[in-house]
């Protein structure tokens, strides 16, 4: 037995640059996402992916937080600039201070780069925050106040490390002379939006943090490789991330990139001399040899271990052949008999349907055994190859007296399905 794995013109220099600069197209801002599935025996029921993403802010200074609530930070370098005063206790949200996200699942497809193969991502946002600088603040809140006090004055309510009640605060928050950095975490349709106690000329936010939250497909159910995909967010009034209307973003989009590494395991182990197989009757040759009790059949059953987390089919050839399957020959008079082969796996590895699988036979065809599949990463668990000849032909071999039959079968456990 062989095993296989297998513009016009301007007047002035000055006038030249406005043009120039006000005909600069918006950046467009990207951020790349990566995630991978490595089965890790320590851990063979933990079959999903790790996220691999540096994170950024929020979730780089209080991981344990993140982790908890299964979310990640990343800081896109998007800042936004008032584009007019904020009036002192305005009454519409959008003309202040505010922040509504995504935060409804949403779904992106992924796609494997050399089988084609599709998977679903889902993504949600869970939290924002920036850094907010409003120049001359002291002066702007009229009094021999501290930048803190500054701060906290210049906000309705609560200090601005407190969100609104629809949203949530982290408790994180530093302050300068006039900056202020926050994170807010953002529950499904949440708004976060803050009333200005004084009039606020103007505002900016130095840059875009987000928490994200992922769904990621079963790695058990996806082939080797790594799969790519996009999903662009728009930003601006009334957009995914809308800020209100008196925000502008440096960029009209955010597009988040993902690449899912998916490294399978297939492995399978046989004992050393393993791969010659010697059929014997039930009870061995003595029976026949002392009793002439014919043999009701040859067999063999060879234990071998498997490690696999990805789906893979199981496929015979044979250097001798009868019908669907292997043939044995007397090397004298070249009789010849077939012989019958299955497989048994071990608990974990299943059919597409999820029965066990016991005693499948292997076919030349490849039926029957063109799809098993993991529930979880099993780790050198032992399974069975069986090798038999049934009663009538076993009869027809021992009718020949001492004679030897011989035959080539090569089994091969394939993951490219």
């Amino acid at each position: 037995m062989k095993v296989l794995k297998r513009m016009g013109q301007c007047f002035s220099v000055a006038g030249h640059t406005l043009l120039a600069l006000l005909a600069m197209p918006a950046i467009a801002v990207q951020m790349n996402i990566q995630a991978e599935f490595r089965p890790d025996p320590a851990k063979p029921h933990l079959n999903k992916f790790e996220n691999k993403t540096p994170s950024f802010g929020y979730c780089l200074g209080f991981p344990a937080q993140c982790a908890a609530l299964n979310i990640f930070s990343l800081r896109a370098g998007i800042s936004s600039n008032s584009i007019g005063p904020i009036s002192a206790f305005h009454t519409d949200p959008r003309q202040g201070a505010m922040f509504k996200v995504p935060t409804q699942w949403q779904d992106l497809t992924v796609i494997h780069r050399q089988t084609q193969e599709v998977e679903t991502v889902r993504v949600r946002i869970m939290g924002v925050g920036s850094t907010y600088s409003v120049p001359n603040l002291v002066n702007l809140v009229g009094g021999d106040v501290t930048p803190g006090q500054a701060h906290q004055r210049l906000w309705t309510g609560s200090s601005w490390v407190y969100p609104p009640s629809s949203c949530l605060g982290t408790g994180i928050s530093a302050y300068g002379s006039i900056s202020y950095t926050f994170f807010w975490r953002t529950p499904v349709d949440s708004l976060c939006a803050k009333q200005a106690r004084f009039d606020i000329p103007t505002m900016r936010y130095n840059y875009l943090e987000f928490a994200y939250e992922l769904i990621t497909p079963n790695p058990l159910g996806m082939s080797s490789g790594e799969y790519f995909g996009s999903h662009q967010y728009t930003v601006g009034p009334g957009q995914d991330f809308d800020l209100g209307n008196l925000m502008m973003p440096s960029s009209p989009t955010l597009t988040l990139n993902f690449t899912l590494s998916v490294q399978h395991e297939l492995k399978v182990e046989v004992p050393p001399g393993a791969n010659r197989i010697e059929l014997v009757p039930q009870g061995g040759w003595q029976a026949w040899v002392n009793q002439g009790r014919k043999p009701a059949r040859l067999f063999r059953d060879q234990t071998f271990n498997i490690s696999s987390s990805s789906r893979f089919k199981m496929q015979m050839s044979c250097e001798r052949v009868i019908g669907d399957t292997c043939a044995l020959k007397n090397t004298t008079d070249d009789h010849e008999v077939p012989l019958d082969v299955s497989v048994s796996l071990p608990n974990g590895l299943t059919r597409e349907d999820g029965s066990a699988v016991s005693r499948q036979p292997l076919l030349l065809s490849g039926v029957g055994t063109e799809l098993f599949k993991p529930d979880f990463y099993v780790n050198r668990r032992p399974g069975t190859l069986h090798f038999e000849v049934k009663k009538d032909y076993a009869e027809a071999m021992v009718e020949r007296g001492g004679t030897t039959y011989s035959g080539q079968v090569t089994v091969v456990w394939d993951s490219e399905l």
